[in-house]
């Protein structure tokens, strides 16, 4: 009878001692996962680009330990859940991306370096002024001539009406100086059309369009170097294609019209 006694408290201290260490167990592990959660926060912070330093949005912020991924706003702020030593993946298109480690919950200031630096847009032209302005430089040289021939119809229209004679055009026209003068303007106003074609059939301009380079470009221009009437008075579109329909012609006859090198004696 005792013995049984014995026997059955010994099995109860058993099932005790057994029940104790799964509590203890259990509470062990709730205290090592509330130390395991107590210690991931959020972090957070703004990306910058790292050139003009402003603020750049759709930023892709990955976390390297947990596989969390986030994207930042338009102001370009971030949050994202962390611990200390995870690190931190920061990417988007035409930048380079950035890695950086946790050391604290403070807000982080992130620069992301631009894949390539976009450059303003430049326009290239020949370095030739403008042939208005040319033209208006040249009348200011020759004013002498230019300020008779300014007004050059025989008739004009006096300001209480009707029509008078113009005693500067009448002069010019029967006079030498006043012919030599007219033929001077002739050749000054021949050399602005020529300008005006060398302003718009310039070297980079044809160039960019038939891709051709050095002697051959320097043929093709010299070939099929347009009119003044055309160049004043087609589009943009008109000019182009012009260019382009030449320049097939310059290709399937490459060697037509082509003068021979000059040779030095």
């Amino acid at each position: 009878m005792l013995t049984g006694v014995k026997y059955g408290i010994k099995t109860v201290r058993a099932l005790n001692f057994a029940v104790y260490m799964r509590i203890w167990f259990f509470l062990c592990l709730l205290m090592v996962s509330a130390s395991v959660f107590s210690q991931e926060r959020t972090v957070s912070g703004i990306v910058f680009d790292k050139v003009n330093k402003d603020r750049i949005a759709s930023v892709n912020v990955r976390n390297t330990a947990s596989g969390k991924s986030v994207y930042n706003n338009l102001k370009g702020e971030f949050t994202i859940e962390a611990r200390k030593g995870d690190q931190l993946i920061f990417s988007r298109q035409d930048f380079h991306a950035d890695t950086v480690s946790v050391e604290g919950f403070a807000p982080l200031a992130i620069y992301l370096a631009p894949a390539a630096i976009q450059l303003k847009q430049v326009t290239v032209r020949d370095t030739l002024q403008n042939p208005e302005k040319r033209l208006a430089a040249t009348k200011r040289d020759y004013s002498k001539i230019y300020g008779s021939l300014a007004y050059g119809d025989l008739l004009t229209s006096p300001a209480n009406g009707g029509a008078g004679l113009s005693i500067d055009a009448l002069w010019n026209s029967i006079s030498k100086s006043g012919r030599n003068a007219s033929h001077l303007r002739e050749i000054i106003e021949n050399d602005y059309k020529q300008n005006v074609i060398d302003y718009r059939f310039n070297r980079t301009f044809v160039g960019k369009i038939t891709g051709l380079k050095d002697e051959k470009l320097t043929q093709f221009m010299q070939r099929y170097r347009p009119s003044y009437y055309l160049t004043a008075t087609a589009s943009d579109y008109e000019f182009i294609a012009s260019i382009k329909a030449n320049y097939k012609r310059f290709l399937r006859y490459p060697r037509r019209y082509t003068l021979p090198a000059l040779q030095s004696k």
